[in-house]
């Protein structure tokens, strides 16, 4: 039997449907890279639905994205991107190490999504993560961190602010 990836993509947007093409990708690299391109290049729905593949796929291997990481930060910098994509990529950030040469980009991305009124609060509650994870290398950026939160708080969800307190009271 082949497994015709865009049309399982396409099946339905499910978190059985999600783990099906996970599980087809298992530990390939090389199909990972079939799944990575129609994530970057397909129609929207395609796209949207590759997103959340690709973030659970990266979280179970993370040196799949290692080769494509130059592609996924020149994808979030395309304007009018969809939620999931946003959210997705930000997401698998959180638990990869970032190749140095790109922490200026990610870290400017995340300051906006998390600056945005418009941006769906997941995507600041992740971006505020892989913000937090690079003030680690960067101390510097916690007195914006922490100022963006505290602007921010009292408008937000518990979700946001259970993260936010987290990363506020974080002690390294």
């Amino acid at each position: 039997m082949s497994f015709d990836l865009r049309e399982e993509i396409l099946k339905e947007h499910s978190k059985t449907q999600r783990d099906k093409i996970v599980n087809w990708v298992g530990n390939s690299q090389k199909r990972f890279n079939q799944l990575f391109y129609l994530f970057l290049n397909d129609e929207y729905r395609v796209v949207q639905r590759a997103a959340w593949a690709v973030s659970y796929a990266v979280g179970i291997h993370p040196e799949f994205i290692k080769d494509n990481f130059g592609k996924l930060v020149q994808n979030l910098k395309k304007p009018n991107l969809h939620d999931a994509v946003k959210r997705n990529s930000i997401r698998l950030l959180q638990h990869v190490a970032i190749p140095k040469k790109y922490h200026g980009d990610i870290m400017s991305t995340c300051f906006d999504y998390l600056q945005s009124p418009n941006e769906a609060v997941a995507i600041k509650a992740f971006s505020l993560t892989v913000l937090h994870n690079l003030s680690k290398q960067y101390p510097e950026i916690v007195p914006e961190i922490k100022l963006l939160i505290e602007e921010q708080l009292p408008h937000q969800t518990a979700a946001f602010k259970s993260r936010a307190k987290k990363i506020i009271n974080y002690k390294d």
